[in-house]
């Protein structure tokens, strides 16, 4: 009976199976979230986690004996469930995924109709409450099981960003991480004219050459080592569920992902000017400066999924991005695709005739970062107070926008607190100036860590 259900997080549910996340739980949260959405078609769909499809089967039975007709896409990744949910018009849809999370574990992802996000304040703690309650009123008529395939007009809506004719052949390291992205890549294949290199291409929810998270240094070597290898163009690794993709220029280096979202948000600019790009408040200056040299408008949003999409919504932006690897389009029902951002680099390695080195080479000498450092610290909240007590007198501009934010004539940082353990993430920028950043990094460590 499910009580206390610790696999309920602020966006989603992730949880070690067994213990924190089986099919009695998953029934009772496919009855919760019937009775909190009150949908009548619901799109559902699994990872390659070895538990996902008998995770996603009670989920099914409890929309099914809500009287719910659940649609089921098979195996996916999350932004499939995201494009299925809008363009077969659905009341709502579900991913039974626990995305780069350790191999044992399991979790799933909520949308509404349009793909609208369910996260801790637009319904998933109701949800939460009523599968702890485990009291659901009888159903007179149950729903049914019905396929859906929507997978060429999938691909279909990936290729409507780029103009195939005029992209230019490639070799693209491809690395899926044993993930869901390799089926996606031999469907599109045929359509475009890279040559691609697969690395751990085959799905197994064993995992066997780790978790798929390129964000972890030591997952990278064998993307980097391959493209180095084949004299590629670049290299390309996506997480298990394939809602972040990872880039590698033509040298194997990796690129932090501020820098991608500048590229991704001059690829839309260029074709229409005037519109909004949102972006979170880590890293900014560099965003900002390609927006507006862009003719566009930059509007900075607090950090999350949850957060950027309604921001989006909310000011029709074309495109929205964070540097940990989230790239969001209006078009994709204002949600995250790990295939859309390596479709328009290929776009502007072409248009543009320019290495993809080339191309941040300028923005990383302009707008030098640290990229994200994480530090434990017994009292974060103490440890970024006194940060901001010892700079504020120098400080141009101070926001809260999402933790702390201070900003001086030639350099900024921004200071964040884990919601979940005692961290505390630090971001360093400063205008064309590796030194000053290097030495105000370690200032800040040193504040927080004494």
């Amino acid at each position: 009976m499910p009580t206390n259900l610790t696999c309920f997080k602020a966006y989603d549910i992730r949880g070690r199976v067994p213990d924190e996340l089986n099919t009695d739980i998953a029934y009772a949260i496919g009855r919760a979230y019937a009775q909190v959405v009150a949908p009548k078609k619901v799109v559902v769909g699994h990872d390659i986690r070895l538990s996902s499809e008998e995770i996603k089967a009670a989920l099914t039975e409890g929309l099914i004996d809500s009287g719910v007709d659940v649609y089921d896409i098979g195996q996916c990744g999350t932004e499939q469930i995201y494009f299925a949910t809008f363009y077969a018009e659905m009341d709502g849809g579900i991913a039974v995924t626990a995305s780069h999370n350790p191999k044992d574990y399991n979790g799933m992802k909520f949308v509404r109709e349009g793909s609208k996000p369910i996260s801790g304040d637009t319904g998933l703690f109701d949800i939460k409450a009523l599968a702890e309650e485990n009291n659901f009123p009888e159903v007179k008529t149950k729903g049914q099981r019905c396929v859906l395939d929507s997978a060429e007009a999938y691909i279909d809506h990936l290729l409507s960003y780029i103009d195939v004719e005029h992209l230019k052949p490639l070799k693209v390291v491809v690395n899926a991480g044993n993930g869901g992205a390799g089926a996606v890549i031999d469907r599109i294949e045929s359509k475009l004219p890279f040559e691609f290199i697969k690395l751990h291409h085959k799905p197994d929810g064993h995992f066997p050459n780790g978790v798929p998270n390129p964000l972890l240094v030591e997952n990278r070597q064998i993307t980097i080592d391959a493209v180095k290898q084949h004299n590629a163009d670049l290299g390309i690794a996506w997480d298990g569920d394939f809602d972040r993709c990872f880039f590698f220029d033509e040298n194997g280096e990796f690129i932090e992902g501020y820098y991608v979202v500048g590229l991704l948000a001059e690829a839309f600019l260029l074709n229409s000017r005037d519109e909004k790009i949102v972006h979170d408040p880590r890293l900014t200056w560099n965003t900002i400066d390609i927006v507006q040299s862009n003719g566009g408008i930059a509007v900075e949003s607090k950090t999350g999924h949850a957060f950027i999409k309604e921001r989006m919504r909310l000011e029709n932006a074309v495109y929205g991005g964070e540097m940990s690897a989230h790239h969001y389009f209006r078009d994709f029902a204002y949600c995250d695709s790990g295939m859309i951002p390596w479709l328009l680099v290929t776009q502007l390695i072409a248009s543009r005739g320019m290495a993809l080195s080339e191309m941040v080479a300028e923005r990383m000498k302009a707008y030098p970062c640290s990229g994200e450092i994480n530090r434990k610290i017994e009292n974060p909240a103490a440890a970024i107070a006194k940060v901001e007590s010892h700079f504020s007198a120098a400080a141009d501009t101070i926001e809260r926008v999402d933790g702390l934010s201070m900003s001086f004539s030639d350099w900024r940082f921004n200071l964040r607190m884990s919601n979940t353990e005692p961290v505390v993430r630090l971001n360093v920028e400063s205008r064309g100036n590796v030194p000053l950043m290097e030495a105000k990094t370690s200032d800040l460590l040193r504040l927080l860590e004494s």
